[in-house]
């Protein structure tokens, strides 16, 4: 089987690893993405990313990560902060977290895709409209064939840290 590159968005290697799993033994060549603005505060920030290069070590992954700038997040949702979790804040985020993801895929000319799928609290669907502003954005739905399970279950097997929320200040309510 023909390897392919893919630049994987991850939002934190809870969700990650069945993603991964599922793309190595799909035969494709992953580089981890760690690119999450969006996370409150560069404490929390540094703690998922701990388990992300876990994950990269135990894998053995490529991972680059995008700079944090919670700052550029902010302005990008202004006045949407009093939105619901799910509401019209959270297709904004994605598409700051996607768009960076797509420049830095395009670079490497290769595709992308994104671990937020995985989440039973996201919705794919608009997941994958945001990322269809870009073409080599790839729309796998990591939550199928029991994804999410598989994903905490290697996240307990690993001892990765899992958050109780999606990272934004906003998301604590």
């Amino acid at each position: 089987m023909k390897e392919s590159g893919l630049l994987l968005h991850v939002c934190c290697a809870p969700c990650a690893a069945g993603c991964v799993e599922r793309l190595i033994a799909g035969g494709r060549k992953v580089t981890l993405y760690f690119s999450n603005s969006n996370i409150a505060t560069e404490e929390e920030f540094m703690r998922r990313l701990a388990s992300v290069e876990g994950l990269a070590r135990i894998f053995q992954l490529p991972l680059e990560v995008d700079p944090y700038d919670h700052t550029a997040w902010l302005k990008c949702v202004a006045g949407l902060e009093a939105e619901p979790e799910k509401g019209a804040r959270c297709p904004v985020c994605f598409g700051f977290s996607l768009e960076r993801t797509a420049r830095r895929a395009a670079e490497l000319g290769i595709g992308f895709a994104t671990t937020l799928t995985v989440s039973p609290h996201k919705s794919s669907r608009v997941i994958f409209d945001v990322g269809a502003r870009w073409e080599h954005f790839e729309p796998h739905d990591f939550k199928k064939r029991d994804g999410f399970r598989r994903s905490r279950e290697l996240a307990r097997q690993y001892d990765f840290y899992m958050q109780n929320f999606c990272g934004c200040e906003f998301s604590f309510r």
